[in-house]
């Protein structure tokens, strides 16, 4: 007697189906699983006959046969525990085969019987909705679920439950979609702008990254205030769309980072420890997994203290920081995660962090930030959009009234947002891949040109700037992007002035000293 259950596998965020088929024929008493199953997965089968055991029902001495295909596809994991279960629950009779064929089904077993939580749900059932299936996923994941759509999802509590609703004594009912509530919204706890004193060019710089998703760079002295100011990003940025908050709540969900089982509602803001390894940053480890910048995506990764991130860690980023993704190889497979993220980064100017003043500053000065601001190679400097000198916060600033609120910034923020979706949504009306809405920092190739027509002075002050200060290609774009931004915010003027393309240039340097 041969049983089949619908399951899934993840690569990155790619749903690949597999299906788990189950036999029970004669034979010394054996339970196999077979189709490239990890560790997690070899192991289910004592999960699956504990859970059994549980409900009072012993597997039959007979050989148990679990066949997980495709059979050249890696299984990782433990969401293919209640797969297994039902479907030696269907060969053994207990449960209707036909029903379960119309189910995409995940969960870990207790040994109590109980169906746990897992990753990768989200994802799961919106390839469930994809091909006219249903879901059966853990209660805990009911709500994640429900963002799938109009697809019927039953979430058991335990295995007695499945049972009982399939025999029509007890009644699962649907679960719904919720938002995470106040403890888990990002926006908590978010530093607001007026709080920040004196740094007024820096709060420039903050707005124009913020409205044109930029790259940004902090370099000053401690105590500055350079990691508020990266703080207070969370509470100037937009919201996210609905396709922007769906994308990164599935890299979350496959993370198993999804708050309370609702879709994210704040831009993600991601900021690692210094110590922070290659994989955990870009995604891998012996399961693949997304990293921090996939965690960021949509969002913002802050690094602070950037110059002690180790050498190899940074330019790992150079990739992603340019393709918008982070693709993980392996021998036999490639692994891909999105990860369109703004990075915004702090670092002091030297090891001490007070060069250029000489009450404070080390006798190693200025030889000791030479070799501090060497460990940030010339590649990553020129991916950094805007670099900013945050000083010494002075008496008088302490002192000050309040600045600018983050609402008010925010307004202005949005108000640039809109210009350039309505742009983007103009330019690629036709394309059938829209993935809109769309930033300035984004924008590539003949898009750019159309988009940032620049005057005459303007043009004649970009071309004297490019031949003196020897900007690379890259830089080039990167400083006609932020020039656009910048126009943008001064009420969305089509023709890039020179007032723009200077402003732009003076976040542009070719070196930290």
């Amino acid at each position: 007697m041969v049983a089949q259950v619908n399951t899934v596998a993840f690569q990155g965020i790619e749903v690949r189906p597999v299906d788990v088929q189950v036999q029970i024929s004669n034979g010394l008493p054996a339970f196999n699983i077979v189709g490239l199953p990890d560790k997690a997965v070899a192991e289910s089968k004592e999960r699956v006959r504990a859970a059994l055991h549980a409900l009072g029902i012993a597997l039959p001495p007979k050989r148990l046969t679990v066949n997980m295909a495709p059979a050249d596809l890696s299984k990782e994991g433990s969401h293919y525990d209640l797969p297994i279960a039902l479907g030696v629950l269907a060969a053994m009779g207990v449960v209707p085969k036909e029903e379960l064929s119309r189910y995409l089904v995940l969960g870990e077993l207790a040994l109590d019987a109980t169906i746990r939580p897992v990753a990768g749900v989200l994802p799961a059932a919106l390839h469930a909705s994809a091909n006219d299936n249903h879901l059966i996923c853990p209660y805990d994941c009911g709500s994640e679920a429900a963002w799938a759509g109009e697809i019927e999802i039953l979430a058991p509590k335990d295995l007695l439950q499945f049972i009982n609703h399939m025999k029509g004594t007890q009644l699962l009912s649907a679960p719904e979609a919720r938002l995470p509530n106040a403890k888990t919204d990002r926006s908590v706890g978010v530093p607001d702008l007026a709080e920040v004193k004196g740094q007024e060019s820096a709060k420039r710089a903050l707005e124009i990254a913020a409205a044109g998703g930029h790259n940004m760079l902090m370099i000053g002295p401690p105590g500055s205030g350079k990691s508020m100011l990266a703080r207070c990003m969370a509470g100037i940025l937009p919201p996210m769309t609905p396709r922007e908050a769906l994308e990164i709540s599935m890299i979350h969900s496959l993370a198993g980072t999804l708050p309370e089982g609702g879709l994210l509602s704040q831009r993600p803001f991601r900021d690692p420890h210094h110590s922070a390894s290659l994989p955990s940053l870009v995604g891998g480890g012996y399961r693949v997994k997304p990293g921090e910048i996939s965690l960021a995506h949509n969002g913002v990764l802050f690094l602070d203290e950037l110059p002690e991130f180790s050498r190899a860690t940074l330019e790992s980023l150079r990739q992603p920081l340019e393709r918008g993704e982070a693709l993980i190889a392996r021998a036999d497979h490639h692994v891909r995660y999105p990860a369109h993220f703004q990075m915004i980064s702090a670092m002091n100017p030297c090891r001490c962090g007070h060069l250029g003043d000489e009450d404070l500053a080390c006798n190693k000065a200025p030889r000791c930030a030479g070799d501090y601001q060497v460990k940030i190679s010339g590649p990553m400097l020129d991916r950094m959009d805007l670099i900013v000198d945050v000083p010494a916060v002075s008496l008088s600033d302490l002192s000050a009234p309040a600045g600018e609120s983050s609402a008010a910034v925010a307004a202005r923020i949005a108000q640039a947002r809109q210009v350039q979706e309505a742009r983007y949504v103009a330019m690629n009306k036709d394309r059938a891949d829209n993935a809109l809405p769309q930033v300035n920092a984004r924008v590539e190739g003949a898009n750019l040109e159309a988009i940032a027509p620049l005057d005459d002075d303007a043009r004649t002050l970009l071309n004297k700037a490019m031949e003196s200060a020897k900007f690379s290609a890259r830089g080039y774009y990167r400083l006609l992007r932020v020039a656009r931004t910048i126009a943008d915010l001064d009420g969305g003027r089509d023709v890039i002035g020179k007032i723009h393309v200077a402003e732009a240039l003076s976040y542009r340097r070719v070196a930290l000293s």
